[in-house]
């Protein structure tokens, strides 16, 4: 499409959810929803003459026309079908969206406590529990997709942690495509607040009941209070016809502690973006991520850590194994600001090529405005150290067996810093049978 056809499209679709609303369409929150219409219309889609898109062609994206899926959709999932996608049968905790729409009849909210609320967004709109939060974060300025779920704000996770709060147990979040009807664009927006000296462990987990082409657009924005910790895990297996744009935006204060694991696996054009300001002095980041990617899929993931206040560490370690024809990219900044003295950070980039036509770029980036800094970064490329092959070949493994032994252990690097153990021990087969199968394609290529 067109840049006019796109707006078009987008501005009937627009109108079209409009008119469902009734009388919400008078609210605040309808108000940011137009707001951010009017930025998308004025920016359009990125293009490769965007630097931060340089490498990320979204035109895939641009010339389907998807539409918003239907609240009623999610009336033929049952229980039966998201069995395979529990991580944890004895969690209480566990909410299930369906085409971005909450399907309470197949979620689990039990034995909170007291002040804490986990429920879905539309109804902390309808109950006047989320104010002036959503935006607040990640700004429908700040990115095109951002502007778009914006304006297409209906659904997704609340979860508001009060002041002195241990959370035991994880909280579990599904986005599940149904495949009912393709091709649909998910909007879905998630806000979590962590409140002073408060603890908690999220999982969002996106995949799919069967193959279909969809957009899953998702934004999640985060606020940790003084002293406050969460443990956030990203896991993403969709279609390998769909297309997926995520953003995780947090605001960090005072001593607060962010461990983020990132783990990409499906979709046939995907973007990570992940940004953290380290908001207040003593507040500590650290970003994880794993990308397998196969065929010709596309995995980006774009990070920030922005060092705002002094006495502040983050830590970032960023994997890819790419095989057959498929590429990755990896761009991550670590901004340190005038006043952010003491700043310890480090950043590494690893990637592994198990085809010659697979391809990385990769772009680590120190932007330092402080003098009294500790800060390193680096990206290494290679392929499967042939020695290693002929040393496990010599112990009786196969060519196949030797490849995957080792790949796996390149890939478990970063799923044993995950501290969930149930979400460990469903990644451990996903990843072999994600790199099994690629192997597999490869031979009957």
């Amino acid at each position: 499409m067109t840049e006019s056809v796109q707006h078009n499209w987008y501005k009937s679709n627009f109108e079209e959810f409009e008119n469902s609303l009734n009388g919400e369409a008078n609210s605040s929150i309808h108000t940011l929803r137009r707001s951010a219409l009017e930025i998308f219309e004025r920016t359009g889609f990125p293009t490769n003459r965007n630097e931060e898109w340089r490498y990320t062609n979204v035109s895939q994206i641009t010339k389907t026309n998807f539409k918003l899926p239907l609240k009623s959709i999610f009336a033929s999932v049952s229980k039966k079908d998201i069995e395979q996608f529990i991580i944890d049968k004895s969690s209480s905790h566990f909410l299930v969206f369906v085409d971005g729409f909450f399907a309470e009849e197949l979620s689990s909210l039990q034995s909170l406590p007291n002040g804490v609320i986990v429920e879905n967004l539309s109804h902390a709109l309808i109950s006047n529990r989320v104010t002036n939060e959503l935006g607040f974060n990640a700004k429908s300025e700040d990115s095109p997709f951002n502007a778009l779920n914006a304006a297409f704000i209906q659904d997704g996770v609340f979860i508001s942690i009060p002041d002195n709060v241990e959370m035991e147990s994880t909280m579990y979040c599904l986005f599940l495509s149904s495949g009912n009807v393709s091709p649909v664009a998910i909007h879905t927006r998630n806000l979590i607040r962590v409140g002073k000296h408060s603890t908690c462990t999220v999982v969002e987990y996106y995949t799919c009941l069967q193959e279909s082409v969809y957009l899953t657009n998702t934004v999640t924005e985060i606020s940790l209070d003084e002293g406050a910790q969460l443990n956030h895990t990203k896991l993403q297996r969709e279609s390998e016809k769909a297309f997926h744009i995520g953003t995780m935006h947090v605001n960090q204060k005072t001593t607060s502690n962010l461990t983020s694991n990132s783990i990409a696996l499906g979709g046939t054009i995907v973007r990570n973006n992940v940004l953290s300001t380290l908001d207040g002095e003593g507040s500590e980041c650290t970003l994880n991520g794993l990308s397998l990617a196969t065929g010709q899929q596309l995995i980006d993931n774009h990070t920030t850590i922005d060092h705002a206040k002094p006495n502040c560490p983050s830590h970032e370690l960023y994997k890819s194994i790419l095989d057959q024809r498929s590429r990755g990219v990896f761009n991550g900044k670590i901004f340190v600001r005038k006043d952010a003295q003491k700043t310890d950070a480090k950043q590494t980039n690893k990637t592994l090529l198990l085809s010659d036509d697979a391809t990385i770029d990769t772009k680590p980036q120190l932007e330092i405005f402080a003098d009294d800094v500790k800060c390193t970064h680096g990206a290494t490329v290679g392929q499967l150290d042939a020695n290693q092959i002929f040393y496990l070949r010599s112990r009786g493994f196969s060519k196949e067996q030797a490849r995957d032994t080792l790949t796996t252990a390149f890939a478990n690097d970063v799923i044993d810093r995950i501290n969930n153990e149930q979400l460990r021990e469903k990644l451990y087969p996903m990843i072999f049978d994600k790199l099994h199968s690629g192997r597999l394609t490869e031979e009957q290529i």
